[in-house]
């Protein structure tokens, strides 16, 4: 118990660590207790980081800060509604058209696989195929349960949905106007000296602004180029699939190894083993190694390279325990707790370096 209770007192003994400590348990308890009630809020706030960039870019250019507000607020009040009003209703049209090829879809493939067993007797049983086809009509019912009950949630949940189109945009100008306001206010209520908890928040702000507006780039790009070569190669529902394609980006590592399987399947049920299908195949992995290496680098230049590792331990971290919300912010909060981390240990540093020149100078004093 001595080992613990030295190596408690001698990394929480410091106040900095202290008020460290406690703004990111209480930041903690927030989200996890209030975080549906306060679902527009925080997604009001990233979607304010996102624009802060352009903000800022207008600024240096010497436009006033409530002139660039308002011009990049108006852009993107326009974008959205360009969203709405131009892409839903195509997004709503290959829905619908995705659903009225699925039955067919799952007809052909359960003839190819009951093919299976006459091409290779040696590796799969007619059983086995049976067994296959009443697995996968058990998960499609399933999915289809799923559906239903998230389009009667929908249903009800429309209300909400028109109070946030209305209270979201609301939140994002008065984030964006009233910055530096908000923020002297909340600091009023943070102790004075906390220099560890603002060294924090300046790597954590900076690093996080820069990983959405680069992940907002990236997710527009990989969604464009998806779109372009899918359609130039002639995939049914390419917008809806290059759409999901370009939202995969979300999850990484994994988001571009799930989407192969609906792309891959799409592309076969069109063209079966041909050369069509090749093409569209190649063609995607040549996107992901595209955004991958390429992109990637030049849209997080200056966000904190984060190891393969810690990425993907994050990812499975959070994602076990918030679910999708989990993986969504992932790298954000492995960016939070690296900050922290590297916060920490300079802060150490300093002391340990600070503490002989004190006592030197008690000395020389006595």
């Amino acid at each position: 118990m001595k080992v613990f209770s030295d190596w408690f007192r001698r990394h929480f003994s410091d106040p900095q660590v202290v008020i460290l400590a406690v703004l990111l348990t209480l930041g903690t308890i927030v989200v996890l207790i209030l975080g549906n009630m306060l679902a527009p809020v925080l997604a009001s706030m990233v979607i304010a980081y996102l624009l802060e960039g352009l903000v800022g870019l207008l600024q240096r250019h010497r436009i006033p800060r409530l002139l660039a507000v308002l011009l990049v607020f108006i852009g993107f009040m326009s974008f959205l509604f360009f969203l709405i009003l131009g892409m839903l209703p195509l997004l709503w049209k290959q829905v619908v058209q995705l659903f009225q090829t699925l039955p067919s879809m799952i007809s052909w493939t359960q003839s190819e696989l009951m093919r299976l067993p006459e091409r290779y007797p040696d590796f799969i049983s007619e059983q086995q195929v049976l067994e296959i086809i009443n697995v996968l009509r058990s998960e499609i019912t399933i999915f289809g349960q799923r559906i239903l009950t998230a389009s009667v949630a929908s249903v009800r949940s429309i209300f909400s949905f028109l109070v946030y189109t209305v209270l979201m945009p609301l939140l994002v100008f008065f984030f964006l106007k009233d910055k530096t306001r908000l923020l002297q206010w909340l600091t009023r209520f943070l102790p004075a000296d906390r220099s560890l908890a603002a060294e924090v928040w300046r790597q954590v702000d900076q690093q996080i602004g820069n990983y959405i507006r680069g992940k907002f780039w990236e997710i527009l790009i990989v969604w464009a180029a998806s779109y372009v070569t899918l359609q130039i190669l002639g995939l049914q529902f390419a917008v809806l699939i290059s759409l999901f394609v370009g939202l995969s980006v979300l999850i990484p590592y994994f988001g571009a190894i799930i989407m192969t399987f609906p792309v891959a399947s799409i592309a076969y049920f069109q063209w079966g083993w041909s050369s069509h299908f090749a093409y569209v195949v190649i063609a995607y992995v040549i996107i992901q190694i595209l955004d991958g290496n390429l992109l990637v680098a030049l849209l997080y230049s200056e966000v904190v390279n984060l190891h393969p590792v810690a990425i993907i331990v994050a990812v499975l971290v959070f994602g076990g325990i918030w679910g999708f919300w989990g993986v969504f912010f992932a790298i954000p909060l492995a960016t939070l707790v690296h900050a922290v981390i590297q916060a920490w240990a300079q802060h150490r540093s300093k002391k340990t370096i600070q503490a002989p020149l004190e006592e030197a100078g008690a000395e020389s004093q006595a």
